[in-house]
């Protein structure tokens, strides 16, 4: 298979200064005397990429992952290294980059196919495909200043994917636009790759990663840490973000036993500490689907006279739907109310049964009826799922597909 992207050795340095005027003292000093230090945005990367592969780039931000998309598409040199492209290349590194606001939609077309090597004849072919793509309606006549976000957007994106490049960048840009949009967007990326078309697709959703590549390259602070199958490295990348995310929150969370408990008055109780935890009790912002997670909450009591009151802990999206609620009224649970600390764990036992996504908690200390809160936080945790499962709607339920009714 032919390669279209050979990448040897490629460095890309900054020299970083302190303060401004080191910049001229260290080019004015008569004994070259240097101010800087380097830093290495890419440090000896070397790769291959075949016509017609479909490749993700992860990394957490500041990896070097959309520094080495700008050099692909020429946008940044290289400080050292070898790099071979073969083939015309249409980017989304940014939205809108390259287009004067000042033209008409129509009119940045032309500009844009003009500076992607297409002749005006090539563009007049292509321009009302891309206009019906982006489908803004009048607009397209108008200057792109007067543009919302969402249509600017829209033509971008449609200048950029229906120009027929041999390759083709795309940067954490599919989430623009409306959900229909979004959904063209991905249908002509599919018909893109299966035809021989090369993609380059960075993004920070791993099931949108697996879904699109076959291929993945994982890079970490500027080196190339992993490339492979997709399934193989998305995996590896998911354990090392889990990993950090259990140092991250071990080095700036403070134990509870070590925050004094402080008497209020005209308070009846409050939630001091949520945490969310694995099997191992290490704190995690990212789990599996079906991993067993624990919540561990503590809470101060001022007030113990309360008669049988009730914690409770719901589950939300990203967009406020409510996916479940849980408490210790319906179970039939008594929890500590003691004047002073009291904690609590919920275990979900069997994981949280959602698709991928982005989800948070809310928990709430109720009276017995569990009608008036005593204290109701929205978002207090955040939680990312990673899904195997690609379906539709919240919940993953488990099932099997059967051919025939008797069987």
């Amino acid at each position: 298979m032919e390669t279209i992207i050979d990448i040897k050795h490629l460095n890309k340095v900054y020299n970083l200064y302190d303060k401004p005027i080191d910049r001229l003292k260290e080019v004015l000093s008569p004994t070259h005397k240097s101010y800087h230090r380097e830093h290495y945005a890419l440090n000896d990367i070397s790769l291959e990429i075949k016509k017609g592969e479909s490749v993700g780039i992860v990394g957490k931000n500041g990896s070097g992952k959309s520094t080495l998309l700008k050099i692909i598409t020429g946008v940044l040199n290289p400080t050292s290294g070898e790099i071979n492209v073969k083939g015309k290349i249409s980017a989304l590194l940014e939205l809108g980059a390259g287009f004067n606001p000042e033209y008409t939609g129509i009119e940045n077309i032309y500009l844009n196919g003009t500076m992607m090597g297409y002749s005006k004849a090539e563009m007049d072919e292509k321009v009302d495909d891309i206009i019906a793509f982006a489908d803004i309606g009048d607009f397209i006549n108008q200057p792109v200043k007067t543009y919302s976000s969402g249509m600017f957007a829209r033509l971008a994106f449609a200048v950029s994917i229906n120009v027929e490049p041999e390759i083709l960048i795309v940067d954490e840009t599919l989430s623009v636009g409306d959900t229909r949009f979004q959904i063209k967007c991905m249908d002509k990326m599919k018909a893109m790759m299966e035809g021989r078309t090369t993609v380059l697709f960075v993004s920070h959703d791993i099931n949108a990663i697996r879904r699109f590549c076959t291929k993945c390259v994982w890079i970490n602070e500027g080196r190339l840490k992993e490339i492979g199958s997709v399934n193989t490295v998305s995996d590896h990348y998911m354990d090392f973000l889990k990993i950090l995310d259990v140092e991250n929150e071990r080095k700036k969370e403070e134990h509870v036993s070590e925050i004094e408990f402080i008497p209020k008055n005209n308070v009846v109780a409050e939630v001091v500490e949520f945490k969310v935890l694995n099997i191992k009790n290490e704190i995690i912002d990212t789990m599996y689907y079906d991993e067993t997670i624990k919540i561990r909450m503590v809470y101060d009591v001022y007030d113990e006279t309360i008669k049988n009151p009730v914690l409770g802990v719901a589950i939300r999206s990203c967009d406020d739907k409510y996916i479940n609620g849980l408490n210790t009224l319906l179970d039939n649970k008594k929890i500590p109310w003691k004047y002073g600390r009291n904690q609590m764990v919920l275990e979900y036992v069997d994981g949280i049964l959602a698709l991928s996504g982005k989800y948070y908690f809310d928990v709430a200390l109720f009276e017995q009826t569990a009608t008036v809160p005593i204290q109701y936080i929205t978002k207090i945790k955040e939680i990312e799922i990673i899904a195997n499962y690609d379906g539709e709607g919240v919940y993953i339920m488990p099932h099997q597909w059967r051919s025939g009714i008797n069987e």
